[in-house]
C-alpha cells in the first residue's frame, strides 16, 4: 500500500510541474528571438560598415599590416551579391579578399599625429612584466594582430635592445621584435611618405637604436 501511495504522489507531482516547465523553455525562446534582432540591429548601427575605401587607399589588416586596395570587385556567391575589396600586400607579396560588410578587419592608416604619438612611445623605459616568457609572448602576439598603432608600438618598445647586446634576446623575442618593428616601419613609411631607410632610422633614433643594427 505504501508503494502505491509513493507511486501516486509521484504523478501528482510531475502532472503540477510540468505546464511550468514548458512555460519556461516558451519564455526562453521567446527572449533568445528578442536577443537575435538586437544583434542584428546592433550590427547595422556600427560605424565600421559605414567606412567606404577606395581603390589605391592604403588601409591596415591586422594581422597582415598595410596594404593597398587595388580593386573593390563583385561576385554572386549562393544567389548573393557580395562586393568585396582585393587588399595587396606588399611584404607579404600577398592578395587578400575582403568583404565589405566585414570591413571591421580594415582601417585607415593613421594619421601624422598618431605616427608622432608613436614615436613618443618609442621613447619612453620598456615595461617588463614579471611573468613567463611563454605568457609575455602570448600578449605580445595579440597587441601586433590587433592592427592598433600604439599597442604595435609598446611592442617594438618593450622589445626593443638599442646596442650591441641585442644577442641576448632568445629567437621567439628577436621573431616578435622584427614583426612589429616591420609593420610599424612600413606604416611609418607610408604616413609620412618617405622610404623605407628613412623610416628605420626616424623609429632607431627614438629608440635610441644602434644606427648599425640591422633589422633582417
Amino acid at each position: 500500500m505504501r508503494k502505491k501511495s509513493k507511486k501516486n504522489k509521484a504523478k501528482k507531482i510531475n502532472k503540477k510541474k510540468l505546464p511550468k516547465l514548458v512555460k519556461k523553455q516558451t519564455t526562453i525562446q521567446k527572449g533568445t528571438v528578442g536577443d537575435e534582432k538586437i544583434i542584428i540591429k546592433k550590427i547595422k548601427k556600427q560605424p565600421t560598415e559605414k567606412r567606404v575605401y577606395n581603390v589605391n587607399d592604403y588601409v591596415v589588416y591586422p594581422k597582415h599590416g598595410v596594404g593597398k586596395i587595388m580593386s573593390v570587385e563583385k561576385a554572386v556567391i549562393g544567389d548573393i551579391d557580395i562586393s568585396f575589396y582585393k587588399v595587396f600586400i606588399d611584404k607579404d607579396k600577398l592578395t587578400l579578399t575582403v568583404p565589405i560588410n566585414q570591413q571591421s578587419n580594415l582601417r585607415h592608416i593613421s594619421s601624422v599625429n598618431q605616427i608622432n604619438k608613436c614615436v613618443s612611445i618609442l621613447k619612453t623605459k620598456p615595461k617588463i612584466k614579471r611573468t613567463m616568457w611563454s605568457r609575455r609572448s602570448q600578449e605580445y602576439e595579440q597587441k601586433i594582430n590587433s592592427g592598433k598603432i600604439y599597442e604595435l608600438a609598446e611592442v617594438v618598445k618593450d622589445l626593443n635592445k638599442n646596442n650591441a647586446g641585442i644577442a641576448d634576446q632568445s629567437y621567439s623575442e628577436r621573431q616578435l621584435f622584427e614583426k612589429a618593428y616591420d609593420r610599424l616601419q612600413s606604416e611609418f613609411q607610408v604616413v609620412l611618405k618617405i622610404p623605407s631607410e628613412d623610416a628605420r632610422k626616424k623609429m632607431d633614433k627614438a629608440l635610441g637604436r644602434n644606427q648599425n643594427i640591422e633589422i633582417q
